[in-house]
């Protein structure tokens, strides 16, 4: 029916949720403990709050699951990628790139725990 949530496996929880946070401007809905070892957060934009990005972290980094990268939608990609420049966000890359016969720009970068994102501009 909808998209309900991607999940992102990270190593520090309080580095990760400024980082979603500060640079990409999502909002905390809700921080909770699962058990003794397993920490969640979910995190959502208030233009879309039916969809969240949930933060996992736990006692150790899983490295399972074919998800490949998590793309967000910007207005000025060219601005955007100046501004995590300026934060230290490690750029892929540095200018954007044009696809789909140049109607749509991308550029790839991290998030603090080397997850694949992605900026895009239509």
């Amino acid at each position: 029916m909808k998209m309900e949530h991607v999940g992102i496996m990270v190593n520090d929880m309080d580095e990760s949720l400024a980082f979603y946070q500060n640079i990409l401007g999502l909002k905390l809905r809700n921080r909770e403990w699962l058990n003794d070892t397993v920490e969640l957060a979910f995190l959502f934009f208030p233009e879309q709050p039916s969809v969240e990005v949930e933060l996992v972290c736990g006692n150790k980094m899983e490295n399972e699951g074919i998800v490949n990268h998590l793309a967000f939608t910007v207005e000025n990609i060219e601005a955007e990628l100046l501004r995590f420049k300026e934060a230290g966000v490690k750029l892929v890359d540095e200018k954007p790139r044009s696809i789909l016969n140049a109607t749509v720009k991308i550029a790839f970068f991290q998030g603090p725990n080397g997850e694949k994102l992605e900026l895009v501009e239509r």
